[in-house]
């Protein structure tokens, strides 16, 4: 069919086409009017990515980072978690009607809280625009209701997400708490071990008394050889008496009294040797000459013996002082050795120490940090815009809805011409009866006056329309 014959049967059949595209109007406007309203409230909310942005670095990885985090924010909202604290906060499990829904399509299975949150989901919608702005929208047949319920999915995520902050740290701070209780344990134990310690063996300034003792032996060290040598020069000169003669030592040599009775001996011995030139032995003044020799011998040897008994009592003296000494010197080594393993354990037990407070203070650091992000009242959300009772609703929109009525109902008007049209096939014009009879056409009839028009078409009335050529 080409368009000018469509064009006469849209013409010849105008009434269908106008019927049609009425009723589809009528029956658009009539649904529209009768099917319920739907009102859809709008929440935003905006969220601080400020501690995001600073944990990155560069320029496209923080993109994605924000976009991700945004999305888990919108996954928060539009969790089962969310809608549970909704319809708690809204008091809607305590509905005696929605008690009896969720009964009905249920038969008590679950809880009513996953149920009622199910039921808000399927009306919530979100949208993020690729901004820190995150649109909350919830479509509902009351306005008030829509409202309340954008503002309350509003509230439960940023209560969610201060939940989902502080409850990690409140766990955290329990179990921070139980550890510094440990550690504050360990480190008294620590302490008192070392403080019993120090004083079983009387240490409190270990690194002073083994400097004090370390001096004491070096000195006793010194002392011990010094007399070493003396005992050792001592020995000498006893030995060199034994042998040599006690007369040959430099002691008795140089001693200043023993020189003077050597004077007055040989003084005496030679006085005795003038008397006994004229005087006989048994004269009375060559037998006082001859006692006084003696008495000077007598003193020369008496004071040499007192000298040999002195380097005698020297070199036993020296020798005494060397064992003394010998004895002092490994007592002292012995004390020495000792204190050093008790400063060694005093350094083992003092770092015990040191160890425990350290760990006690970074616990008891990170146990205060958890306390105070467990106590946490604030988040990184805020409201932007809450949402308000809508005035007009979502749906359904009636001007648009007739004008999409004219639309399809003119083509479903076009589409029944077309169909009765093809079912039911007229002679329109000229080239409808060279189209489809094939035969050259004889004679056109023009300028046909209105009454025999008239009559003409009555005449022709019982006939539909010219036969097919067989």
């Amino acid at each position: 069919m080409s368009l000018h014959q469509f064009l006469l049967a849209l013409r010849a059949r105008a009434k269908t086409f106008a019927l049609v595209l009425i009723a589809t109007v009528l029956a658009t406007a009539l649904v529209s009017m009768v099917i319920p309203k739907t009102y859809v409230a709008t929440t935003a909310v905006v969220v601080d990515k400020r501690d995001e942005q600073s944990l990155t670095s560069g320029t496209e990885r923080p993109l994605r980072e924000q976009s991700g985090y945004v999305q888990t924010q919108v996954d928060i909202i539009t969790s089962p978690m969310v809608a549970r604290k909704v319809a708690k906060d809204l008091g809607m499990t305590a509905d005696e009607k929605t008690r009896e829904r969720y009964l009905a399509e249920t038969d008590g299975a679950g809880t009513i809280e996953d149920w009622i949150g199910q039921q808000l989901l399927k009306r919530l919608k979100t949208d993020t625009s690729q901004s820190s702005v995150i649109q909350i929208m919830y479509s509902s047949s009351d306005a008030k209701t829509a409202a309340d319920v954008a503002n309350a999915f509003a509230h439960a995520y940023m209560q969610t997400t201060l939940d989902l902050r502080t409850e990690p740290a409140r766990e955290a701070t329990t179990w921070f708490n139980e550890q510094v209780k440990e550690l504050r344990t360990n480190l008294e134990k620590a302490q008192s071990k070392l403080a019993a310690y120090q004083k079983e063996k009387g240490i409190f300034a270990s690194d002073e008394r083994y400097d004090v003792e370390s001096a004491r032996l070096s000195e006793l060290s010194t002392q011990l050889l010094q007399a070493q040598n003396l005992s050792y020069e001592a020995s000498g000169r006893l030995r060199h008496a034994k042998g040599a003669g006690i007369d040959s030592l430099p002691e008795v040599l140089g001693h200043p009294v023993i020189q003077q009775l050597k004077s007055d001996l040989a003084r005496a011995e030679s006085r005795m040797t003038e008397l006994s030139a004229y005087l006989g032995p048994a004269h009375p003044q060559y037998q006082r000459q001859q006692s006084e020799v003696k008495a000077i011998r007598a003193k020369i040897g008496a004071e040499t013996a007192r000298i040999a008994a002195g380097i005698e009592s020297t070199a036993r003296q020296q020798s005494e002082r060397e064992a003394e000494l010998k004895n002092a010197l490994a007592a002292q080594r012995a004390r020495v050795l000792n204190l050093k393993d008790s400063r060694n354990e005093v350094n083992m037990l003092s770092r015990d120490v040191d160890t425990a407070q350290r760990m006690y203070d970074a616990a008891m650091q990170r146990y205060v940090v958890n306390k105070v992000d467990s106590q946490a009242r604030q988040t990184n959300i805020a409201v932007l815009t809450p949402a308000v009772a809508p005035t007009l609703p979502k749906s359904p929109k009636l001007a648009l809805n007739i004008l999409l009525a004219i639309a399809v109902g003119m083509m479903l008007g076009l589409s029944v011409v077309y169909m009765m049209e093809t079912l039911d096939a007229r002679v329109r014009s000229r080239g409808d009866l060279e189209s489809e009879l094939n035969l050259p056409l004889l004679v056109v009839l023009d300028g046909v006056q209105a009454g025999a028009g008239r009559r003409l078409m009555l005449a022709m009335r019982p006939v539909r329309a010219l036969p097919r050529p067989a």
